[in-house]
């Protein structure tokens, strides 16, 4: 008789030892295909000449311009402080809603009209402390949609909410702690 914590074990062993035969096989093939279509004329160099350069990253909104990448304004919701204290889980890893308590990421104790950039003692990166940004809920709500469109070289690593209503209710959250 097994027991689960073997069975377990062994259906993991199955597939990473699955996943690893997997890779090998992808990797033999791209090594045959790099191989087979490698021009034999051209310099290093000359490819390396040739290849499209990367597209420039996006420039960030204006430090006034409150426009989502859906087109949704902050205006046509109306948020839900109890709702967004239950969505603000997500960002207490980094952040506290405490006066003066730092994290990882800023305190937000009072976050809602102030300027980006400005608590003591927080390590701000450029990006950031330089954006010129007030922190508006309509900004806020911008914000939370993509952290890195918005602020393009913050060290904050969330992907955002996607939901519109998610991002009014937690504004709603931190209007009450200010």
């Amino acid at each position: 008789m097994h027991s689960g914590s073997t069975t377990r074990f062994g259906r993991l062993a199955l597939g990473v030892g699955l996943s690893a035969l997997a890779l090998a096989a992808c990797s033999k093939k791209a090594e045959e295909k790099s191989t087979a279509t490698a021009p034999t004329t051209a310099s290093t160099a000359e490819v390396a000449a040739a290849a499209p350069a990367a597209p420039a990253p996006a420039a960030a909104p204006a430090a006034d311009n409150t426009d989502t990448i859906t087109g949704v304004k902050y205006a046509s919701f109306t948020g839900d402080a109890a709702k967004g204290k239950v969505a603000f889980v997500t960002c207490q890893t980094c952040h506290s809603i405490d006066a003066g308590v730092n994290k990882i990421g800023p305190s937000l104790h009072a976050v809602v009209g102030r300027a980006a950039g400005t608590i003591a003692g927080f390590n701000y990166t450029p990006a950031n402390r330089n954006s010129g940004i007030t922190w508006t809920p309509e900004k806020l709500f911008q914000y939370l949609e993509n952290p890195q469109r918005v602020v393009p070289g913050t060290k904050m690593t969330f992907a955002g909410f996607s939901d519109p209503q998610k991002r009014a209710d937690v504004i709603a959250y931190l209007k009450t702690n200010s």
